[in-house]
């Protein structure tokens, strides 16, 4: 399991998970999604209490990746399998990206806790 946390101009959102299984999980924490100040991240994504689940990379996220040269180069300087979105997303959306939405990768504790949360039996990921 891969998972980082998603903000919206520096305030934590939501969390995005890569599963064992290759699925793909997001969901805004309790507090953003409380606060109907706050925007959606996507129009795509509107805020719900309820995960998204899909099995492949979200589109908002995927389009948030490099293309072309430019990935070529990112993934053979990180290190990383060009076909890895999820790996790629991790490493080069903290900073430099276009737009609000920004994500950065989890600490071991944040990623043991998520991994248990993500099995409750609701189908909810609680209090990110």
């Amino acid at each position: 399991m891969r998972a980082v946390n998603v903000y919206y101009n520096k305030i934590h959102a939501g969390v995005l998970i890569e599963n064992d299984s290759k699925n793909y999980i997001f969901a805004y924490n309790d507090d953003y999604f409380a606060d109907s100040q706050k925007p959606a991240i996507s129009l795509t994504l509107p805020k719900t209490r309820q995960m998204y689940i899909g099995s492949f990379l979200f589109p908002f996220f995927f389009n948030m990746l490099s293309e072309g040269v430019n990935k070529k180069l990112q993934s053979r300087q990180l290190k990383i399998d060009e076909n890895d979105s999820f790996g790629l997303l991790m490493h080069t959306a903290e900073n430099d990206t276009i737009g609000a939405v920004t994500v950065k990768k989890l600490n071991e504790d944040e990623l043991q806790r998520i991994e248990i949360l993500s099995r409750n039996s609701e189908g909810r990921i609680l209090d990110i």
